[in-house]
């Protein structure tokens, strides 16, 4: 597995990867028909649009000719396109929210498929800070990631027909027209066509130039905003501890360290976001007389009615708008930005995760046949991804390396040889290393960490998790819980709980084993699951194990209990610098 510096990707393969994810996902098809229901009513409001601005025309001419009856009717036909608009307006709106959401749904699911592939989430804790605050690329990212994208696709599709609906108005109005300078005539045909343009283009560029900063800042922002949430989240988690050790002081001066980073970047964004007001509305404000400006050659030449202005001034303004789209949305581009370069740099790390290594070296995996058991020949394990033999890691000391069906084995080790590292290579979670690990059938096979994690959800569901197990009883389940010495759960088994907060050490401990007893492996491989246990505790649970018939008991870790019950054969780990010749050590 590679551990690049970074893993972000251009432009390009930004919206190639999450364009692909796009296709593959489910709600593709739904997304399709949304966007064709869209496009539909895009084009009614465009054409519904066209006929307002064509309505200016006579409306405006029949008040400078002071026509009451004309000027009766075309308020009529205003209140016609104007009720046809209304209900446009609606339709569209309700359906942009509906694909935004269908949008969101697709990016939170896909990233959330491909961050719980078995074991990339833990292997990507050691990438570096892509893998801080996942929850919040999951989260808010796609939240504003889906809105952001359908917003600004609607909006330049949008801008787009006006422009092609009403490009073709002003060069109709201005395609004869000549301008007299001193004793010269100079014709410029579509000379408002092109006045608009420039002054769109004008726009743009400053815009781009006065907030080229908006991307960067706005994706910083959102790392700050993460590391707050995170900070606030650990505290609320951890109250007890905190309160105990008094420890509120320190944290809070994390929690304000956390404000003062977000803070921070708020600051910058508001400098950022005033200068860019300076063009936005300055150029809105201009907006309001600069078609009448451009237009007036042509009104007082006689060239135009009052009607024709108007109509020439509804024209500007939707091809104004429409090239402006640029300028108006810049922040809102540059926020879409930062979220897709941390929305698919995190996929991208995630998919990068199932690379093989490029640098160093890496441990072999292979699945064993039923008979050969565990092999664990010539491991070693680096404590760092791109450290040797010269770097901090372990290896097994033993000539013979294999386990076999149903023995009884425990691993300890040297002093500084990490038993944990060596659990976390053969779970296949920290792959860099050297040799080869024949492991059993992953399905017969139960790794059992120190740290329990115990889901929010029924009793019944914690003790039969991770798949649930069909054909567990209540009455298994009850004399599981009663193995273990949970005997006060038994009335609880379809309560849900936090039990993370509600059970102690002991007590998480326990229902581990219970858990692995209802599941009955073939393997049981833990890493050290008895220390820190109260002695009644380890061997009431070393009791428990003794149960497993048939079950292949692998301890990393040191175990008088363990030992006493089933004198194992004991394997050992050294330190990388350690001599090769093995030694004799006891349990």
């Amino acid at each position: 597995m590679v551990v690049p510096e970074t893993y972000e990707l251009s432009l390009g393969s930004q919206l190639r990867m999450m364009g692909g994810a796009f296709w593959n996902a489910p709600v593709r098809n739904r997304v399709l028909v949304l966007t064709v229901a869209l496009l539909a009513v895009i084009f009614a409001t465009t054409y519904a649009t066209y006929r307002l601005n064509e309505w200016n025309g006579p409306f405006y001419d029949a008040l400078e000719r002071r026509d009451m009856p004309e000027f009766l009717n075309q308020l009529v036909v205003f209140a016609v396109i104007a009720f046809s608009l209304t209900l446009l307006n609606v339709i569209q709106q309700w359906l942009n929210q509906i694909t935004a959401m269908r949008m969101r749904e697709g990016l939170a699911r896909d990233l959330s498929d491909v961050w719980l592939v078995p074991g990339r989430a833990l292997k990507l804790g050691g990438a570096g800070a892509i893998a801080n605050n996942p929850d919040q690329r999951l989260h808010e990212d796609t939240r504003i990631l889906a809105e952001n994208t359908t917003a600004l696709a609607i909006g330049l599709v949008n801008s787009t027909i006006l422009l092609a609906s009403f490009i073709g108005v002003l060069w109709a109005i201005s395609s004869d027209f000549v301008f007299h300078l001193g004793g010269s005539t100079i014709s410029i045909p579509g000379y408002m066509v092109w006045a608009t343009i420039l002054y769109a283009l004008l726009g743009s560029v400053l815009s781009n130039v006065v907030g080229a900063r908006l991307p960067r800042l706005n994706a910083e922002r959102y790392a700050r905003e993460a590391d707050l949430r995170a900070a606030l989240v650990r505290a609320n988690e951890n109250l007890k501890p905190i309160t105990l050790a008094r420890g509120e002081a320190n944290e809070r001066e994390r929690v304000h360290g956390a404000i003062d980073g977000v803070l921070e970047m708020l600051r910058q964004l508001a400098w950022a976001l005033a200068n860019l007001t300076w063009v936005s509305a300055g150029f809105g404000w201009l907006a309001l007389v600069a078609p009448i400006i451009i237009a007036s050659p042509m009104y007082f030449s006689g060239e135009l009615s009052f009607g024709g202005l108007m109509m020439a001034v509804g024209a500007f303004n939707q091809v104004n708008q429409a090239l402006r789209w640029y300028v108006v949305n810049f922040s809102v581009i540059a926020d879409w930005r930062a979220t897709l370069t941390r929305v698919s740099s995190f996929r991208n790390a995630l998919l990068a995760m199932d690379t093989p290594a490029k640098e160093g070296e890496v441990i072999a995996y292979r699945e064993a046949k039923t008979e050969e058991g565990m092999s664990l020949c010539g491991v070693s394990v680096y404590g760092e991804p791109d450290r040797g033999e010269k770097g901090h890691g372990i290896r097994v000391r033993e000539g013979e390396c294999f386990i076999r069906p149903g023995e009884r084995v425990m691993i300890n080790g040297d002093p500084g040889a990490d038993r944990h590292l060596f659990f976390q290579a053969v779970a296949g979670i920290w792959p860099w290393g050297h040799g080869e690990i024949g492991l059993p059938l992953s399905d017969g096979m139960i790794l059992m960490p120190q740290e329990n994690y115990l889901p929010t959800a029924t009793l019944r569901e914690v003790m039969t998790y991770p798949n649930g197990l069909p054909d567990v009883d209540d009455g298994a389940l009850i004399r599981a819980l009663e193995k273990v010495g949970l005997e006060r759960l038994v009335h609880r088994l379809d309560e849900v709980e936090r039990w993370d907060r509600l059970l102690d050490k002991e007590e998480e401990a326990s229902l581990s084993v219970a858990n692995a007893v209802l599941r009955k492996p073939g393997w049981l491989i833990m890493d050290d699951v008895l220390e820190g246990l109260e002695p009644e505790t380890r061997e009431r649970l070393v009791d428990v194990f003794a149960g497993l018939e048939g079950s292949t008991l692998v301890y990393i870790g040191r175990s008088e209990e363990f030992s006493r019950k089933f004198s194992p054969r004991l394997f050992h780990l050294a330190p990388l610098s350690a001599p090769a010749e093995p030694q004799k050590e006891e349990a």
